[in-house]
């Protein structure tokens, strides 16, 4: 596999995003990476891949900046480009939590590293005897694709969601240790702070997510496979692609099964978009398939 996939993120202010994104995006276009950069007042988000000599000039490049210096990557390989475009952005948020109060530049949640984590699961509690509580941040979708043993799921739409949610259980977290997770680390990040705020003390975040949990320890206590906001769909605990698939017309994550139905057409359709206009009058034109939105 020649292609060199990264993520990343860090939490740092950035008041330069008017001259940062056109260099940022002229860097990666020279090196004929793909994938997207999201810049937000609050810090970096990104997805990249290519070739190994041209991230590791990409990344090189991105730690002489100070403010980069100390940027962790998680690391995945495919056969194929996953990505169709690169893209720089702005944005308000580089995870969209609508909680200004949260500002993890100024201060994370303490985490716990993989190996640790694993251990706390082989015995079913933390260092101090709490029993642990494995806390999924991501969306409904993602979720179905594969998550940890027993973690709780609420079933999230959007992010945004996950603060009324938490407020509205915080009862069940009390004496326990509540571990955060979430794809690379980005939205379990915030929201270990958050529930830090609202007095869950005995709150980690994953450090590096799920992916960087795969990398470290494979895929103990895990059960089947990560989703990945990129054309590879999900990761299996080795780091590779997944047979799982994504509709890219209407965003439903496609089993191995549901490919073998007529109903799916790689980048067209699948059972559950072509389920649901069953019976409604023809549409138009089908809605054309769009890249995946970029979260961790």
């Amino acid at each position: 596999m020649s292609i060199v996939n990264i993520a990343a993120y860090k939490f740092v202010t950035l008041d330069d995003i008017a001259t940062l994104r056109p260099a940022l995006l002229e860097r990666c276009q020279a090196l004929a990476l793909k994938g997207t950069i999201l810049l937000a007042p609050e810090g970096i988000n990104l997805f990249l891949a290519g070739s190994r000599a041209a991230i590791d000039a990409f990344l090189a490049s991105l730690r002489a900046d100070a403010r980069f210096a100390d940027l962790e990557v998680k690391e995945s390989l495919s056969d194929t480009q996953p990505f169709r475009r690169m893209l720089v952005r702005q944005k308000k948020e580089i995870i969209t939590m609508k909680m200004p109060v949260i500002k993890p530049a100024d201060g994370r949640a303490p985490g716990v590293d993989p190996a640790t984590l694993k251990r706390w699961l082989d015995a079913g509690h933390d260092d101090e005897g709490r029993p642990v509580v494995m806390l999924d941040t991501r969306n409904d979708f993602e979720v179905d694709v594969g998550t940890f043993d027993n973690a709780v799921d609420y079933r999230l739409t959007k992010f945004s969601e996950f603060p009324e949610v938490i407020a509205a259980h915080r009862a069940d977290f009390e004496g326990k240790t509540i571990v955060s997770f979430c794809t690379g680390g980005i939205r379990c990040e915030k929201a270990a702070i958050y529930m830090r705020d609202i007095g869950l003390e005995h709150t980690y975040q994953l450090d590096g997510g799920i992916l960087k949990y795969f990398e470290d320890v494979g895929g103990a206590h895990y059960r089947g496979d990560c989703f990945v906001f990129d054309y590879r769909t999900a990761l299996t605990p080795e780091l590779t692609p997944a047979a799982t698939r994504q509709c890219f017309a209407c965003r439903a994550v496609v089993s191995v099964e549901d490919q073998r139905s007529p109903d799916y057409v790689e980048g067209e359709h699948c059972p559950a978009c072509v389920g649901a206009r069953r019976g409604a009058p023809p549409a138009g034109e089908a809605a054309a398939p769009s890249a995946p939105a970029v979260t961790a």
